[in-house]
């Protein structure tokens, strides 16, 4: 135990680690979704010309309910939201395996969308708020429990289809179990009593004016590696069973290889970085990643294609938490203010991925449409010299 442990109050313990498990039932929650895309166009007949639009509703409608719900924080608290949304979000994945119409499909799809908007940002604002009371990085922590929360939805929603249970048995019984679960959870997260002015004084710091120029390079980077996490949330497995002929319980393997290979690169990748240097490391997930794509494309098997993503997760994980702590670098006074503007660009990543990769695939085939991402991931590498250490700047002054 370091000298610092005891300074931890308890409750701040107890706050981080129900933070934690929120985390991990959003990652559920999300792998099950996307993981059941050709189930849930089977069951609505719903066409691959229209898909891409279903697809890219959920992003623009998530960045409202992101912005919706940074105005419900200042009015109660980033807990009071997140205690409310997170078991609606679960109910309205449930929403979208009861219905068997395009319309009921496209409210279930759109209140997901809303409802995880504010469900991101009121997870990261606690989560920033216990990091600053903790006074040292905790948030990759977090994120790691997202991942983990993905292994478990990929592998639930793959033997839902392994044992032929239909979307409203699996939606249905993974609500039945997550929204307790997360009414439990809500009563521990931390409050007032335990951050103090931690999460205003985070929204603070993100309301400062920082020079967007010096961030852009950085936003490129974030908006390329969410493309790429987009094309395989979105259509790893559908291309397994579309344009591979995999079984799709095998197919949902896709996407669990890919959140395996996140968990360990995101255990790794600290030690890499220290190890190695941030821009050998931000190289070498741009090539790997590319890597995963190409073989993905070019794969005879589905295994082969599952091998591909898994490659292409060990990539992109290198890249993402790089591009946080390089804006933090060159901001180190207003680094909250670095990273909210930075985690735009994970939106615009999903808003552009989406679409391009189901255009693509509908207008030729899912190998070709793979090839997108794979450009745009090698983009990153002569962007890398950005993330190099570097004299921090001063905020701008208007």
């Amino acid at each position: 135990m370091s000298a610092a442990s005891p300074a931890i109050p308890p409750g701040l313990r107890a706050g981080r680690a129900a933070l934690a498990v929120s985390f991990l039932l959003q990652g559920t929650t999300f792998a099950l979704l996307v993981t059941c895309i050709p189930e849930i166009q089977h069951r609505y007949g719903l066409s691959d010309a229209l898909l891409p639009l279903f697809l890219a509703a959920v992003p623009i409608l998530a960045g409202v309910g992101s912005i919706t719900s940074e105005q419900l924080v200042k009015r109660t608290g980033a807990r009071a939201v997140l205690r409310v949304v997170q078991p609606l979000v679960c109910l309205s994945l449930a929403g979208a395996g009861l219905g068997d119409t395009l319309w009921q499909l496209a409210v279930a799809l759109g209140v997901f969308g809303l409802l995880v908007g504010a469900l991101d940002a009121s997870m990261n604002m606690l989560g920033v708020g216990l990091q600053h009371r903790y006074g040292r990085s905790i948030m990759i922590g977090f994120h790691a429990a997202f991942s983990l929360g993905g292994i478990l939805g990929a592998a639930l929603a793959g033997l839902g289809s392994h044992y032929d249970l239909g979307l409203p048995v699996l939606f249905g019984t993974a609500a039945a179990v997550i929204v307790p679960l997360a009414l439990l959870t809500g009563t521990r997260f931390a409050g007032p009593a335990e951050l103090g002015d931690a999460v205003r004084e985070a929204a603070e710091a993100a309301a400062r004016s920082i020079p967007w120029r010096p961030l852009l390079p950085l936003c490129l980077a974030m908006a390329f590696a969410y493309i790429a996490d987009a094309s395989v949330s979105n259509y790893s497995v559908k291309y397994l069973t579309d344009g591979l002929g995999s079984a799709a319980d095998v197919a949902k393997l896709s996407y669990l290889g890919y959140m395996v290979a996140m968990l360990l690169g995101r255990a790794l990748g600290d030690r890499a970085v220290q190890r190695w240097g941030a821009v050998p490391v931000v190289r070498a997930g741009a090539g790997l990643a590319a890597l995963g794509f190409a073989l993905a494309a070019a794969a005879p098997t589905a295994w082969v294609g599952i091998a591909g993503f898994t490659v292409l997760g060990f990539g992109i994980c290198a890249i993402i938490p790089q591009v946080f702590a390089a804006g933090g670098r060159l901001f180190p006074a207003d680094s909250d203010a670095a990273v909210a503007r930075l985690n735009l660009f994970n939106y615009v990543g999903f808003l552009i991925g989406s679409p391009l990769v189901g255009t693509i695939a509908d207008a030729s085939s899912y190998r070709w449409a793979l090839l997108a991402p794979m450009l745009l991931v090698l983009a990153v590498l002569p962007l890398a010299e950005r993330f190099a250490p570097a004299p921090a700047l001063a905020p701008a002054r208007v």
